[in-house]
């Protein structure tokens, strides 16, 4: 299995200064890319890595907000209990739920921490069954509150499903342990998932960090996961659709990586992140997508 985030944060290293030049320098040409299913890309903006590189989502709480989530969000009280990774979040309701991943040599557990309106947080830990990898990369809560899915690395042929943090009552009011409550059984194996989001009470679109086109036709593809009803924390099945590669544009050369993504059901936009090559790493292209 790959090493997850290692060569990423090795490129985080980059001076921060370098951020800004490349967000004033690296707007990509972009061209027409549409996305199967009718999703196509409606513009671009450049992000500092270091506060938006991992994951987005936008936070409805009296006044839209676009939260982006990077290495440097992680806040100094996590940090020190050694969850070093922060993975693509989610919002709803105006609570924010964030995936984090421990920093350990052997890890045993992952966390989900969440923020809610009023500002107080509280840490759900959730210790890792037999066979279950530490990695961490992302959540999305269901439109009807009550169900968390998360990922983890590498080829997975399914999604982790827990019962919402806080919001769900079968969950402990002011953070503790955290259970799985079942899968998402894909019907076709996928690579490397960075971001998933709800679309739908019985969809959601994946970002894959996948190059090696040997699952899918298209170079870090974006992924469809369509549901045969809505999630109700038993096993369930997800048809997986590959609708095209997401954009890959830059003045540098070298590997790209596939971010977090988001989508508002305010305003129907999708968004989804990729980190810039090479030197350009300090700078994170966030890609809007409407459909129709």
């Amino acid at each position: 299995m790959r090493a997850p985030y290692r060569t990423k944060a090795a490129r985080r290293s980059v001076v921060v200064a370098a951020a800004t030049c490349a967000a004033t320098a690296l707007a990509p040409v972009l061209g027409a890319h549409a996305a199967g299913s009718g999703w196509t890309v409606t513009g671009s903006s450049q992000h500092s890595t270091l506060t938006a590189g991992e994951g987005v989502t936008t936070v409805h709480n009296g006044s839209d907000t676009v939260l982006y989530r990077g290495a440097g969000s992680i806040p100094l009280s996590v940090l020190v209990q050694g969850w070093s990774h922060i993975g693509d979040p989610d919002s709803v309701g105006g609570y924010v739920f964030d995936a984090y991943q421990s920093g350990a040599s052997t890890p045993t557990s992952k966390m989900f921490r969440v923020t809610t309106p009023s500002g107080a947080a509280y840490e759900y830990t959730h210790a890792l069954v037999p066979g279950e990898l530490y990695n961490n990369s992302f959540d999305a809560v269901s439109p009807d509150t009550q169900w968390m899915v998360a990922g983890e690395w590498g080829t997975m042929d399914h999604l982790q499903i827990y019962p919402t943090p806080l919001l769900n009552p079968a969950t402990p009011a002011t953070g503790g342990s955290l259970a799985l409550s079942d899968e998402i059984r894909l019907d076709h194996p996928v690579n490397d998932i960075q971001g998933c989001d709800f679309t739908s009470a019985t969809q959601l679109l994946c970002v894959s960090d996948d190059s090696s086109r040997s699952l899918f036709g298209d170079d870090k593809p974006l992924l469809e996961v369509d549901l045969p009803h809505a999630l109700d924390g038993a096993d369930i099945t997800g048809h997986v659709t590959d609708l095209a590669p997401i954009p890959q544009t830059s003045i540098c050369s070298g590997s790209f990586e596939a971010e977090g993504d988001d989508y508002d059901t305010a305003t129907g936009v999708l968004r989804v992140e990729v980190i810039q090559p090479s030197i350009c790493g300090a700078a994170t292209t966030v890609y809007t997508y409407t459909r129709g």
